[in-house]
């Protein structure tokens, strides 16, 4: 077994190695300092590519990596917000996120584009836009969800669209990266109830302490049986403040591989399984992510390799074992923890004087489960969660109230709502809606008869929400019938809340007009370059729908 252990390590190195590490430039002309990186453990799913800091400006030059064909260009308020890929010959595509504006022959497109559509959220897919390798194609940003100026840099698999860490095409060597992983804390877990860790059924924390050869030393862990491991952990890559995601993490017991996980490639439909690659448990109360050195129950993630015990240590009697951690970053700086575990009779515990509760609920991860009460419902299709779990289900005052929040869920469940007490109108405007403290979260929703439903991907209370009231327009940046030809930008602020905006559309004298929506600022811009605008007497309507068609306008004149 560690032959074939060894060997399929040592084959992995050999695939990893086969990436073209001089075909690709930096995208960006100023030294590589990231803020993100490939597999850092980001909210519900892992981070695709790397995030590389443009000194908290907007405007540099984003250059092509090498030769290729635009294939795909998305414009959204949302995720990568402008966004540009490129189809290589060699079979690599690489995206460009989070942009300000591209390049001025592909603004000219993609602004064709959205006048021809009459919208600002496009997703195109060109034919004949070459680029040359170092030719500028864009400007860097802070569009979409980006959290302040920067580039998202990514690497696909033009035929499969994997993902594919960019360290591995040689964007290692524009790093200097001279500092060790840091490990901040390790858990041990008793992997059942008749196992107990340091005379305790619960997880325990364990202190680590640096030894002379720059290791590290953790507490003695003693146990009756079955037991794993966690660590929450970070990486230091161009500086000692900078903290980001970890490499490689590999386990060893006695000197034989146990656990490996390596952030080299992975599918996008891989990136969901992130809450149960971490303790889910622990993050929802601590907002730590330990990540998991083993598996309680199989599930579709590639980046990890594991023995025939899923990563789980067998204690047994009259045996000594030593647990190695590595934590690796691409540059090949490591940190080490060793872990002495022995065997200890079992103790006695006092037997448990936990009430189980009518409303506690046994669910099979693989099975499929309808709870139907008065004026709610919920359905589990299966493989839902990802492990057996027990559910506290229960309905007060027409309120769905699903009280686990520990677990991690892999597939939507369907929550079903009774609106039947409604009327005909607030039927139309209502929705499954989250209880959140004392407001509502919409969730999409859709109507059969006098049911309304939704799928969720978390736990919590639900309830049927009403939105009937219209979005707001406002804080316009002119005066109305002033003169504004001094203006580069028309703006307002737009703003809805409870089921949020869907969408919009601006007129100027009669003809539609391109706004662009950042829903950061939450504010529409034209930008009078578009040529659109007459001298003299202008009248614009701008028209705000939210996503229960409650509508909103805005009209004024002004001088131009």
């Amino acid at each position: 077994m560690k032959k074939c252990c060894l060997l399929f390590f040592f084959i992995t190195q050999v695939i990893f190695a086969q990436y073209p590490t001089g075909y690709f430039r930096s995208p960006l002309d100023i030294p590589i300092n990231l803020s993100g990186t490939f597999g850092e453990l980001r909210s519900n799913h892992f981070h695709s590519g790397l995030d590389i800091r443009t000194n908290n400006i907007e405007g540099l030059p984003v250059y092509a990596a090498a030769d290729g064909m635009i294939v795909r260009i998305k414009v959204s308020p949302f995720g990568y917000g402008k966004a540009l890929y490129i189809a290589h010959p060699n079979g690599y595509t690489t995206v460009y996120g989070h942009l300000q504006q591209f390049s001025d022959k592909i603004e000219a497109y993609v602004k064709e584009q959205q006048y021809r559509q009459k919208s600002f959220e496009v997703e195109l897919y060109p034919s004949n836009i070459k680029v040359s390798q170092s030719e500028i194609i864009a400007l860097t940003g802070n569009s979409g969800g980006s959290g302040g100026p920067h580039l998202h840099f990514e690497f696909r698999d033009t035929a499969s669209e994997k993902i594919i860490n960019p360290m591995a095409f040689g964007m290692n060597k524009l790093i200097k990266d001279e500092f060790n992983p840091v490990i901040s804390s390790l858990m041990v877990y008793p992997a059942n109830d008749s196992t107990y860790v340091n005379k305790s059924r619960n997880p325990v924390s364990l202190s680590l302490q640096k030894q002379v050869d720059g290791t590290f030393l953790a507490t003695k862990v003693v146990s009756n049986g079955k037991i794993g491991f966690a660590l929450n952990s970070f990486d230091l890559s161009t500086n000692k403040y900078n903290k980001t995601g970890i490499y490689k993490v590999e386990s060893f017991l006695n000197g034989s591989p146990n656990f490996k996980y390596e952030f080299e490639t992975f599918a996008f439909d891989e990136s969901k399984h992130v809450n149960y690659f971490i303790d889910f448990n622990t993050f929802k109360k601590l907002k730590q992510r330990f990540q998991k050195l083993f598996i309680k129950e199989n599930y579709p993630l590639s980046i990890i390799n594991k023995n025939t015990k899923n990563g789980f240590i067998d204690v047994k009697p009259n045996v000594n074992y030593t647990y190695k951690i590595v934590v690796s970053d691409f540059h090949g700086n490591t940190t080490v923890v060793n872990v002495p575990i022995s065997y200890e009779k079992a103790i006695q515990f006092p037997a448990s004087s936990k009430t189980v509760s009518k409303e506690n609920y046994f669910i099979k991860y693989k099975s499929e489960y309808n709870f139907e009460f008065e004026k709610t419902a919920v359905y589990f299709p299966p493989l839902t969660l990802y492990q057996n779990a027990t559910l506290n289900i229960a309905e007060k005052n027409g309120v769905l109230d699903l009280e686990n929040t520990f677990e991690a869920i892999q597939n939507a469940l369907t929550v079903t709502l009774d609106i039947s007490d409604l009327s005909e109108e607030e039927q139309k405007k209502s929705f499954v809606g989250t209880v959140s403290g004392y407001n509502l979260e919409y969730n999409t929703s859709f109507k059969k008869g006098t049911k309304i439903s939704a799928k969720v991907k978390s736990f919590g209370k639900y309830k049927v929400g009403i939105d009937n009231v219209p979005p707001r327009i406002y804080n316009p940046n002119f005066i109305e019938n002033s003169n504004i030809s001094k203006l580069k930008t028309l703006s307002v602020s737009i703003n809805d809340v409870l089921s949020g905006i869907d969408s919009y559309n601006a007129y100027l004298n009669n003809e539609w007009i391109l706004m662009e929506y950042d829903y950061k600022t939450k504010k529409l811009i034209h930008n009078f370059e578009d040529d659109r605008v007459i001298p003299g007497n202008n009248t614009i309507k701008i028209v705000v729908t939210d996503k229960l068609d409650n509508t909103a306008t805005f009209t004024s004149n002004f001088i131009y």
